[in-house]
């Protein structure tokens, strides 16, 4: 698909809410207009409809961190889109009177879904954006709140169901990215991306992919799993060789655990030195993350975010006494990433934070 060529000028259509998006292929430089985004949005096909969730036990109340459990278990279903659908739940199953006692519930959901796993930036931003969405206007304390109550219902779900189909969106806006005959680094094991290269391969154009390995849980070998199963080249590479291999490459496609108020990325741990590494060799560095990863966080440094811990299993014993790193993400500030393929568009890192601030009023 061609992005339209257009002036640089005024967003033409001020309802979409979009602040301007660019677009950077090889050396060219043009405005990816809101008319573009309609357009990737429009091609996409309306998102499968979820499995049935079986009824709960006679007498047994509702928990929502059993919700969340369920939905969690669907392979494609990103953790803050299970958040997501676990607090729509709360709202179908509420006895809550009144619009207070409701909003009180909710939050008490979203606090104990949260305080389950403190560490997942995208399952505390799905919950707040969540609960932004559906409570944001004072007008439902005016309504009679059996409507009131219907009126969130529906906004839950109409909340879900852009977030279902967000990697799709943003697949159809990254097409005209990739050209036939590049080659395409990619780190971790990221649904987004895979769906992205997925796109690529079924408009059969001609690219191959070096996965990186992925370490401590190798994520690498299933992406490489997946994409070599679609008929796509490609090349498993060992952490260390990003370096080596990068005059190769032609662009790297990341995805993101969360997207940060500076423009910058939280993500599995390595992206950051690959974007360095890219960055001395010109080579772009593309992001895909869908909107409910968008968290108001601002970290300073590496170490200025709860640490997600995953134990790394190193094949040899550890002599005692020897320390070992096990924090499994790092933060990737925003001059070092080239573009963010959302589901709100393709976005500068120096526009995140705008559309943070509208995301959040």
């Amino acid at each position: 698909m061609e992005a339209p060529k257009s002036p640089q000028s005024p967003n033409p259509n001020p309802g979409l809410g979009i602040s301007a998006y660019y677009q950077t292929r090889a050396e060219h430089h043009a405005v990816v207009t809101s008319d573009w985004l309609a357009q990737a949005q429009a091609a996409v096909a309306p998102p499968s409809p979820p499995p049935e969730r079986a009824a709960p036990e006679s007498g047994r109340p509702f928990s929502v961190v059993e919700e969340f459990n369920f939905w969690r278990k669907k392979p494609d279903l990103a953790e803050a889109v299970a958040a997501i659908m676990a607090l729509a739940a709360v709202i179908q199953s509420s006895t809550a009177t009144t619009m207070m006692e409701l909003e009180i519930e909710l939050k008490k959901a979203s606090d104990s879904l949260k305080k389950g796993d403190r560490s997942s930036i995208s399952l505390t931003a799905g919950c707040d954006l969540f609960m932004r969405y559906v409570t944001r206007t004072t007008a439902l304390e005016y309504e009679d709140f059996d409507a009131a109550k219907l009126r969130l219902i529906e906004r839950a779900e109409k909340f879900g169901e852009i977030s279902l189909k967000a990697r799709r969106t943003i697949a159809m806006l990254s097409q005209d990215f990739i050209f036939d005959g590049c080659t395409i680094l990619v780190h971790g094991f990221s649904r987004v991306v895979l769906e992205v290269l997925k796109l690529a391969a079924s408009n059969r154009k001609l690219f191959r992919v070096f996965c990186t390995e992925g370490r401590p849980d190798r994520t690498g070998l299933r992406l490489s799993n997946e994409l070599a199963a679609l008929g796509v080249p490609v090349k498993l590479l060992i952490d260390s060789a990003v370096a080596y291999t990068m005059d190769e490459v032609d662009m790297i496609f990341v995805g993101a655990d969360g997207v940060v108020e500076s423009g910058g990325i939280i993500n599995m741990m390595g992206t950051y030195q690959i974007a360095l590494v890219a960055h001395s060799m010109n080579k772009p560095v593309y992001v895909a993350a869908e909107s409910y990863k968008f968290a108001r966080l601002y970290p300073l440094d590496q170490k200025d975010l709860e640490p997600a811990i995953r134990k790394i299993d190193f094949g040899v014993p550890i002599p005692s006494g020897v320390e070992v790193e096990e924090c499994a993400r790092d933060y990737t500030p925003p001059q070092y990433l080239t573009l963010l393929f959302t589901d709100l568009g393709v976005l500068t890192p120096s526009v995140v934070s705008d559309e943070l601030i509208r995301l959040y009023l």
